[in-house]
């Protein structure tokens, strides 16, 4: 990477993202940039003073307002970043919609979609192109992203599909939701799995076309499965969460993959658990009456 590097983190309020951008902010050098990223301006200004006055920060750490379901933001941010600094070497996209277990899933379903996915392909299509040479840029999914966890009928709207036919399967999924057709055509009730499955789904859609380049000059694409984290956001759904990982245990292995002298390239594009690639075909469709999880 070059020396003096810029690390971006969406959704780094709180949880995960906070402990990624804490990650960073203790492992990269004081010539770098840490961006703590969120949508309320005092969280976000307060995160960053906290993380900028740990013991072990030792880069610079600086907060951003941004809404990651603001397209034309993620673009302004990312065409910032590119005048001001030439590019961004490692952006961590980690924001999610907090959803309820007694909440009405079809009810929060834009909301969880627009901060899930559509943030995910603005993320995608704008910070892609101003990656430098040798960056990272990881997507926080989950185990559920497998192409097996959803119904074989729906498919073909994610296999060896471009980024472009993901977002129109998203939307088609959303309107699916909207007109209460979604289980009939084969669409889980819950959202994590088909809002899982197209991040993986985008993801692998850009790393194919870029693969050859980014390889060559140790540039890695990939979404990571932090497995079972104890947060805000996932804590209600467990029913034992006894075996949860702290945020900051989760963010090790998350951590690693930026920090990893060479790109695996068995790892290139893929979903990454502690690792290892989670095979894309593997996975069943849940259990309607079950409750979802995302480790």
């Amino acid at each position: 990477m070059n020396a003096s590097r810029i690390a971006l983190v969406t959704g780094a309020n709180q949880g995960l993202g906070r402990a990624l951008a804490e990650g960073l902010a203790a492992r990269m050098s004081p010539d770098d940039l840490v961006l703590l990223t969120g949508r309320n301006r005092q969280r976000v200004a307060d995160a960053a003073a906290e993380v900028a006055h740990l013991p072990g920060t030792r880069s610079r750490v600086q907060g951003r307002v941004l809404d990651v379901t603001e397209t034309d933001a993620v673009e302004a941010l990312a065409g910032e970043l590119r005048r001001q600094y030439g590019g961004v070497d490692v952006v961590l996209s980690n924001a999610v919609a907090r959803v309820l277990p007694e909440e009405s899933q079809a009810a929060r379903a834009d909301e969880f979609i627009d901060v899930s996915n559509t943030a995910t392909h603005a993320i995608l299509r704008s910070f892609g192109p101003v990656l430098r040479p040798g960056g990272r840029l990881l997507v926080v999914a989950s185990s559920l992203g497998t192409l097996g966890h959803l119904d074989a009928r729906l498919h073909h709207l994610f296999d060896g599909a471009s980024l472009e036919q993901v977002e129109y399967a998203v939307e088609s999924w959303r309107s699916a939701v909207h007109h209460r057709t979604a289980e009939e055509a084969g669409w889980p009730r819950w959202l994590n799995v088909p809002s899982k499955v197209a991040q993986v789904a985008a993801v692998r859609a850009v790393a194919a076309e870029r693969r050859a380049g980014d390889l060559a000059d140790g540039t890695l694409i990939a979404s990571v499965c932090p497995g079972m984290v104890d947060t805000a956001t996932s804590r209600p759904w467990f029913g034992d969460y006894s075996q949860a990982q702290s945020p900051s245990e989760a963010a090790r292995a998350v951590l690693d993959l930026v920090f990893a002298e060479d790109v695996d390239p068995a790892l290139y594009g893929e979903l990454v658990r502690f690792g290892k690639a989670l095979p894309w075909y593997d996975g069943t469709p849940p259990v309607e009456q079950d409750r979802i999880l995302t480790p």
